[in-house]
């Protein structure tokens, strides 16, 4: 399709690049990437994802800016508080880079909605912060074949993984099923860093567009992890769990169910 001559000076930068270069400009402007929570972690992965010219981004989440969001969710300002963060998040992203076509999904993600919400991107990005919601997502993507990354974070430390479905180790290889709901702690009820979630959130940013240009190593088969007090990142090697009740031998989760 080309690029125009404001394009071509939008993203000077990455088509400068010879992994990128114009024709990979060109696949960004025609991926869709969904961000599935507009908080810490997606306000990150949504402004970078906006700015490198990501054509289509779809951004779910159910709630409305809070006062306490702002320490670490950097896409909402104080102007946004009481406005639905789906809102919130297209109209900096649209202020960043009229090229991105934004769609919005005001919705909790549940069995009955996530698959078919899935399902027209290239790549998934689990930014939310709950047990729940993390295993529906792998879930949705393993069925509709879709690559996702993972994240999450807590306190100082934050961890992410990337998934192909049939090739690489899944949620559920690694985490097996979510615990019981009162025995994790929560950010609400342990605190997180600020900034924490802007470099994890970036990292998410980063695998999803390596994914759509088909360059370096995506964090496959890894489990990342970083501790924001030490500033030390650990690569724990992973492996497809031939038990695993979802992508295993003899797969037990044959349908989605629950919500995030």
């Amino acid at each position: 399709m080309g690029l125009s001559e404001e394009q071509m000076d939008r993203y000077n930068r990455h088509v400068m690049l010879e992994q990128v270069g114009q024709a990979g400009q060109e696949k960004l402007l025609a991926s869709k990437v969904l961000i599935v929570g507009a908080g810490g972690l997606g306000s990150p992965a949504a402004l970078y994802l906006g700015a490198a010219g990501i054509g289509t981004l779809g951004i779910v989440d159910a709630d409305v800016v809070e006062l306490t969001n702002l320490q670490r969710q950097v896409i909402h300002h104080t102007s946004d508080v009481g406005v639905a963060k789906v809102v919130s998040a297209e109209n900096k992203i649209r202020e960043i880079n009229p090229d991105v076509t934004v769609k919005t999904y005001n919705v909790l993600a549940r069995a009955d909605n996530i698959a078919e919400i899935v399902r027209e991107y290239d790549f998934v990005i689990d930014c939310t912060d709950n047990f729940a919601a993390k295993f529906l997502i792998n879930d949705a993507c393993w069925f509709e074949k879709k690559a996702f990354s993972h994240a999450g974070v807590l306190r100082f430390d934050g961890q992410t993984m990337t998934v192909i479905p049939g090739q690489s180790a899944c949620y559920r290889c690694v985490f097996d099923s979510p615990p019981p709901a009162e025995t994790i702690p929560t950010a609400v009820q342990m605190g997180v860093l600020g900034v924490l979630p802007g470099v994890i959130g970036s990292l998410q940013a980063t695998e999803a567009i390596k994914y759509v240009l088909g360059i370096g190593e995506l964090l496959t088969d890894t489990l990342l992890t970083y501790d924001a007090l030490t500033m030390e990142f650990r690569r724990v090697n992973l492996k497809r769990n031939p038990k695993c009740p979802i992508c295993g031998q003899k797969p037990t989760i044959l349908e989605l169910k629950g919500e995030g």
